[in-house]
């Protein structure tokens, strides 16, 4: 990578959907960027997108290496990506999910201690708490200071490692942040995750290599943004005067049914319903039937604004996934943006309140 006089940033999980965003929006900054990938994994598969960064592999349950990396890198800002992402997943794993998510983050925040008493000064850092930490809530939409009811493991590691961040903000004076996350898609999103496993299946029906997919439950309803706009929050976070804490969302609160008709409408297919098979062993223990944020903080304080739509994001998606099944090219640097005549952007659809939960379908 060419050297830069810009601030350096340390990324950890820098292979995954945001890490991958994020880190091309800061070298477009003119930041160095030195991004961590799993020893087992690497980040083969995601190469091209990183051309211009530095990857190196670190264990996010190695204390020892993270501390070490961080004298190597001597970085300005960390955003610590790294961690277990899958709700559903997490009922099965529930003791590697408090591992990777909760106490990875405090060993973490521990270090940045021992790093400033030996500099003088610690990096800032972003911490990324998820809206699946509100669990059930009678509050819509949540606000930065709607109470926690986590509903899985994996929610309950993110509300520890979340206050985890704001105390020792709050204790230690260091310069820590957290961004409270809705939902948030993109092509690179994992075959796991629920809107990808339904773009997939939509791009293979209209090949013709399926007719039918399964999924659980279609009424739990989400707010969905762009991986992109999501990163862009985050390097904004940590550019403020004083660290604070932010809800990043779009406001909107939609059915799953209707990602399902927006995606079965990119292939020109309007009734859903006869591909669409609900099958009860994919149902969660435990189902958070709605969560939407407010965005009003995050607007009024970072000047953040989600540009690209719903019905774009999944569109986007969709094209996508037919793309690779006919190239067999499953990762592109093109495949991250939609082009500038297909991205429908919300300043043409018109803006909506944070409190509008329209939804069709």
């Amino acid at each position: 990578m060419g050297m830069t006089s810009g601030p350096t940033a340390l990324i950890t999980g820098v292979a995954g959907q945001d890490g991958v965003y994020l880190a091309r929006h800061l070298v477009d900054l003119g930041y160095r960027v030195v991004g961590t990938v799993r020893p087992t994994r690497g980040a083969a598969d995601r190469t091209g997108y990183l051309a211009d960064v530095d990857v190196v592999e670190l264990d996010q349950l190695d204390s020892e290496g993270f501390a070490s990396t961080l004298e190597d890198v001597r970085p300005d800002e960390i955003y610590n990506l790294a961690g277990f992402t899958s709700v559903g997943a997490s009922w099965g794993h529930a003791e590697v999910v408090a591992e990777t998510n909760g106490m990875a983050v405090l060993r973490i925040l521990e270090e940045l201690i021992r790093y400033r008493d030996r500099h003088g000064a610690a990096p800032r850092y972003f911490q990324p708490s998820s809206s699946e930490m509100f669990g059930v809530t009678d509050q819509q939409p949540q606000t930065e200071g709607t109470p926690h009811h986590p509903r899985s493991p994996y929610a309950a590691t993110k509300s520890f490692a979340h206050h985890l961040t704001v105390n020792y903000r709050e204790s230690y004076e260091l310069f820590t942040t957290t961004g409270t996350l809705y939902n948030h898609e993109s092509p690179l999103r994992g075959p796991q995750f629920v809107t990808r496993k339904i773009t997939r299946s939509v791009a293979e029906i209209a090949l013709g290599l399926r007719t039918t997919l399964s999924l659980g439950n279609l009424d739990v309803r989400r707010d969905w943004g762009f991986a992109a706009d999501y990163a862009r929050a985050m390097h904004l976070m940590l550019q403020l005067d004083e660290p604070q804490d932010f809800i990043i969302a779009t406001g909107q609160s939609r059915p799953l049914s209707e990602v399902l008709r927006v995606a079965f409408d990119a292939i020109g297919i309007s009734d859903p319903g006869a591909h669409v098979h609900q099958d009860p062993a994919l149902m969660r223990p435990a189902d958070v039937v709605d969560l939407y944020g407010d965005p009003t903080k995050a607007r009024e304080q970072l000047g953040w604004e989600p540009t690209l739509d719903f019905e774009a994001v999944i569109e986007h998606m969709v094209r996508i996934d037919v793309e690779r099944l006919r190239s067999g090219v499953e990762e592109a640097p093109a495949y991250l943006f939609p082009a500038p005549d297909r991205a429908r952007r919300r300043s043409a659809a018109g803006h909506s309140s944070p409190t509008d939960r329209s939804a069709t379908g």
